[in-house]
């Protein structure tokens, strides 16, 4: 499959770059460095997967890109509690992450027929 087709590719590749012009004037350089890795990672991940030979090894680098959404939800979480990111900026680029993370655990659930979840709570 053409991962350029995919929407949830084209949806983190936006966010990607939106994350890098929103964080281009922060002096904390390990914040940056670290929430543009893993704004990075979610497409490149997502693009690596689909270039694999088999529905396996796809999924595995769909769970990498989700967690990566994860840890970038985390980071915008951070940015907006240390004042690097308006509260409007945080919450939108927030929220676009969470609706990614939605669509690759849709796709992982329609590739592999399931999404390895916890049922415990934490």
């Amino acid at each position: 499959m053409n991962y350029e087709n995919l929407e949830v590719w084209k949806l983190s590749f936006k966010l990607a770059v939106k994350v890098h012009e929103c964080f281009k004037a922060c002096k904390d350089f390990g914040l940056k460095d670290q929430i543009y890795r893993c704004s990075v990672s979610v497409p490149s991940n997502i693009a690596e997967g689909e270039e694999r030979e088999t529905t396996k090894e796809s999924v595995r680098f769909l769970y990498i890109a989700k967690g990566s959404c994860g840890e970038l939800i985390t980071q915008l979480m951070l940015a907006k509690e240390f004042k690097y990111l308006t509260p409007q900026e945080a919450d939108s680029l927030i929220a676009k992450a969470k609706q990614i993370s939605r669509m690759l655990a849709g796709l992982i659930k329609y590739r592999s027929g399931s999404v390895r979840e916890d049922k415990n709570r934490y």
